[in-house]
């Protein structure tokens, strides 16, 4: 059975790519800083038939992050995928206008760095093994700038181009890269998320794309 790590998990999309990826033979591991709402998705999950485990920790915090994905190693082995989606607080975004040095600053912690700890963990285990994903879901400001994101888009937009450095050194790895850009409003308990999870089991299988942006036309 494959495993998969989802980073910055929550009842929105995050658990829509559990579901998908679980009900398609994965088993779940959810890391993110609310214990109690882990565990809420956890029992979820688990209802569906769905093996899962939460695993507590702060993405702004590199240890934290290393002994989640060492007690995920311990009780499950070798990681298939990581996918990578915390969202930002709206109370830390700041317009073009606004941008300082420590709101980019943190925005590039919670985005960049945040994701490059997480690969840091998995990606010598899988350069070994010759196989794995890492996949990663922004803003849309990756890909097209909105001002009212401006220290957002600063950060997630540096994260997109590392990803598609990342599968162009790992392609031939069989290692694959992805990323998935999402560029419209997702209402709650909407069928939107479940969409794009769908595009993103579409994109992990096939790998025959770096990345979409998602637009209404796609959903």
């Amino acid at each position: 059975m494959k495993n998969i790590v989802i980073v910055g998990a929550g009842p929105g999309l995050g658990m829509s790519i559990a579901k998908k990826f679980g009900k398609n033979g994965f088993r779940v591991a959810l890391i993110a800083r609310n214990e109690e709402k882990l565990n809420q998705l956890v029992s979820e999950l688990e209802q569906l038939g769905i093996e899962a485990a939460s695993f507590q920790a702060d993405i702004l915090n590199k240890a934290q992050i290393s002994l989640a994905f060492a007690a995920i190693k311990e009780k499950y082995g070798f990681i298939d995928v990581v996918e990578y989606s915390p969202t930002p607080s709206i109370d830390t975004v700041a317009t073009a206008l606004d941008v300082t040095e420590e709101n980019a600053l943190y925005q590039f912690q919670f985005n960049v760095l945040g994701a490059i700890s997480s690969i840091r963990e998995v990606l010598p285990d899988m350069l070994d093994k010759q196989s794995g994903a890492l996949l990663f879901t922004t803003g849309g400001a990756a890909i097209d700038p909105v001002p009212m994101m401006g220290n957002v888009g600063i950060a997630v937009s540096g994260l997109r181009n590392y990803i598609i450095n990342l599968n162009s050194e790992l392609k031939d790895k069989g290692i694959y890269a992805g990323h998935v850009s999402i560029g419209i409003w997702m209402q709650p308990n909407s069928r939107v998320q479940d969409k794009i999870a769908d595009i993103w089991y579409d994109m992990y299988t096939k790998r025959d794309r770096v990345e979409e942006f998602i637009t209404e036309d796609k959903v």
